[in-house]
């Protein structure tokens, strides 16, 4: 009986251990279990500070986006800047040079303050007499005289004398224009004799102008040229015109008349002007390109709302006539700058746009207004004070490079003199600009981000302008260019067909050349026609006649000066 209550005894505990066992395996899994959750709660958690994280960037993204849309629609367009004032006191030289996590930013301040200081404000333009105001102005005197009963002197009864005059004021008047039109007759002459013969047919002599061609349509000279005029230079849209000749001259005129007669005319007696401008333009070693959207309504194969562009080249600042061309193409692909400027080989600044890499022998010049723009653009809200902030640092090493240039281009003639300077002086500055660019940072998407970004992708071009003096710093001048067309669309808003358009580039090109010469838009539109509707074969012209109707001409320009007394007289 002993021996069996052991057994039962050892049954029982050997049982108890069984199930502690077990208790001890269910409560490492239990333990096991808490871990896993536990470390699924961890995970979570980072997660969730990831996501609020990335929620917070996107959120100072977006507040930032909001900002700069704002500041677009509401803030001053105008990229003219004179500095950022901001207080010196944000950087202390004597404690930078102790600390040893300083990048280079301690001085810019003071730096862009002293070239500042150096390149001084810019010259205000003289201000202009009279007699140079109004030297171009038909010039009239009116006598404010004494009537003849006040001519007695009331002292002594003695009749006055005339003893001089005296300027009293001037007014400007304006006389509203007026429609002329002339009806052409030939005077004809027969032979008496030969008509009462009877014998054989008389002969007749008709009067002839002697001209090979007419203007295309009703229309003179002067009265396409004064169409284009309106629309290209004025921005006055066709059917504005319309109604304008309507209310003024009581000629109900439709647009489309108009417009054919300004597409056939230029067509006819343009074209080959326009076509020399690109000859001698590609012939050129500095140019300039930029290109902004336009809309044609009925393009073959194409959508009215499809975007098509104008592009425009301009001479560079090389010290040669300016000339500045407009073309026409259905899409902005980069084939269309190749097709217009061939096998270009010389200086080509451009702004980013990758287009332009279809131009594989030229030598890109990038525009640094951009990368000011787009650093301009990353300074926060209220920020723009705060030398501490990276865009502001930034846009102060570029607006320090532009005073520099100034400088440099009012100080020192010829295009060897520039280059010295160029790289005597900017180059230290370009070469701090890269080092901070090269520190930059910024947040994923950020403003800054996207100007870090642009300035690295275009980093090659950026320092092709040192190479020669006559190269430019930014593509300014273009934009300038662009501006005229620009604004005539917002009132025109379109081009009817691919024909208007081609059109549009070629007028604007002889009108924004012409004023770039400093030559009367409308006078020499009118002196061009006059001259090439001389001409048996417009198309045939020689390079020494067309020479002549360049706008920077000496003999053109004083041509038309006489031209224009002529046609006021």
């Amino acid at each position: 009986m002993p021996g069996a209550s052991r057994d039962i005894q050892i049954i029982e505990m050997k049982d108890a251990i069984s199930e502690l066992n077990n208790k001890y395996e269910l409560l490492m899994k239990a333990l096991e279990e808490t871990k896993a959750r536990e470390a699924q709660k961890d995970q979570t958690i980072e997660e969730l500070k990831a996501a609020e994280a990335q929620k917070d960037k996107t959120i100072a993204n977006l507040n930032e986006q909001v900002e700069y849309l704002t500041k677009k629609l509401f803030g001053r367009k105008s990229e003219k800047s004179d500095g950022i004032p901001g207080q010196l006191n944000l950087f202390n030289e004597a404690e930078a040079s102790q600390d040893p996590s300083n990048t280079g930013e301690v001085g810019l301040a003071d730096d862009f303050l002293q070239v500042k200081a150096e390149a001084g404000a810019k010259p205000r333009k003289k201000r202009q007499s009279a007699e140079e105001k109004y030297k171009n102005c038909r010039q009239k005197k009116e006598y404010l005289d004494v009537d003849e009963a006040m001519r007695t002197c009331p002292r002594c009864g003695s009749t006055l004398e005339y003893i001089g005059e005296e300027f009293v004021r001037r007014e400007i008047r304006v006389v509203p224009g007026y429609v002329e039109v002339v009806s052409y007759y030939s005077r004809n002459y027969g032979c008496p004799i030969c008509k009462g013969s009877g014998t054989v047919l008389p002969y007749i002599v008709k009067g002839k102008d002697g001209k090979p061609h007419m203007m295309k349509g009703m229309a003179s000279a002067s009265t396409v040229a004064w169409i284009m005029y309106q629309k290209y230079c004025n921005s006055v849209p066709l059917y504005r015109q319309e109604k304008d000749w309507e209310r003024l001259y009581g000629l109900k005129i439709p647009r489309s008349t108009f417009a054919n007669w300004v597409i056939d005319n230029a067509d006819t007696f343009l074209k080959p002007v326009y076509d020399h401008m690109h000859r001698l333009l590609v012939s050129r070693d500095f140019l300039m390109g930029d290109e902004t959207p336009l809309q044609v309504l009925h393009e073959p194969d194409r959508r009215a709302q499809t975007k098509s562009y104008m592009w425009v080249f301009r001479t560079g600042e090389d010290g040669g006539p300016p000339i500045i061309l407009y073309n026409y193409s259905e899409t902005r692909a980069g084939y269309n700058a190749r097709g217009f400027l061939g096998d270009y080989s010389g200086y080509f600044m451009c702004d980013g746009f990758g287009g332009y890499n279809s131009l594989p022998n030229a030598k890109r010049c990038a525009c640094w207004s951009h990368i000011r723009r787009y650093l301009l653009d990353a300074i926060p809200k209220g920020k723009k004070d705060d030398y501490s902030e990276p865009a502001v640092q930034g846009f102060m090493y570029v607006e320090k490079l532009f005073l520099l240039e100034r400088s440099i281009r009012e100080k020192n003639k010829g295009p060897d003199a520039v280059r010295d300077a160029r790289n005597k002086k900017e180059r230290p500055v370009l070469d701090a600009f890269f080092a901070w660019v090269d520190r930059q940072k910024p947040v994923k998407g950020s403003r800054l981000d996207k100007a870090i970004v642009y300035i690295n992708n275009r980093r090659p071009y950026l320092l092709t302008y040192l190479e020669d003096g006559r190269c430019s710093l930014s593509n300014n001048l273009t934009e300038q260019g662009c501006k005229s067309m620009v604004i005539g669309r917002k009132n025109w808003l379109f081009s009817d067909r691919p024909v208007g358009a081609s059109t549009s580039a070629m007028v604007y090109s002889l009108t924004e050349t012409s004023k770039l010469n400093r030559v009367n838009p409308y006078h020499y539109l009118q002196y061009v026609f006059e001259k090439v509707s001389a001409v048996p074969d417009p198309g045939r012209m020689s390079a020494f006649e067309l020479d002549g109707l360049m706008p920077w001409n000496a003999m053109l320009q004083e041509a038309i000066k006489s031209y224009r007394k002529t046609k006021d007289d």
